[in-house]
């Protein structure tokens, strides 16, 4: 199902929100010999200065195939990222208690079902995300069991 044949370098599907983790593992799986498709999204967020960010990584890592996808998940509602009515908090307690407001329903799920498919129709073998259990921010769809199990 790949639209390319004529390339025998292996291909990855990045994630690449223009942010520190998704600039890490864009990288890394450069540097894990693979052409790398990065993928990015216009979800609705408030912050559009990391779409720009994701742009200057994918152009100074050489990263020739990015794609933008936009799906509004404000429709979904319930996150400070994506509802202007709701204010983003300066610092937030971690807590294991409770979802931060921040955090937006279904976001990784969403990213990734999506990338799944392009990662199909491009015949690539890898997807790499940049979620961080080190510092993780309460959001049950950064969490390691979810990423293991998707």
């Amino acid at each position: 199902m790949s639209l390319d044949t004529e390339n025998p370098q292996p291909k990855a599907v990045v994630l690449l929100s223009g942010g520190l983790d998704s600039a890490t593992v864009a990288a890394i799986a450069k540097s894990d010999g693979y052409q790398v498709h990065a993928v990015s999204f216009d979800y609705g967020q408030r912050h559009k200065v990391e779409l720009k960010a994701a742009y200057r990584v994918a152009h100074q890592l050489g990263i020739q195939h990015h794609k933008m996808i936009s799906i509004n998940l404000n429709d979904v509602g319930g996150s400070a990222l994506t509802d202007s009515s709701l204010s983003v908090p300066d610092y937030e307690a971690q807590s294991a208690e409770h979802i931060p407001i921040t955090y937006v329903p279904a976001r990784n799920l969403t990213f990734l079902s999506l990338a799944l498919g392009w990662a199909e129709i491009l015949g690539a073998r890898r997807i790499y995300i940049g979620v961080n259990a080190v510092d993780y921010s309460g959001y049950p769809d950064c969490r390691p069991e979810f990423i293991k199990q998707f």
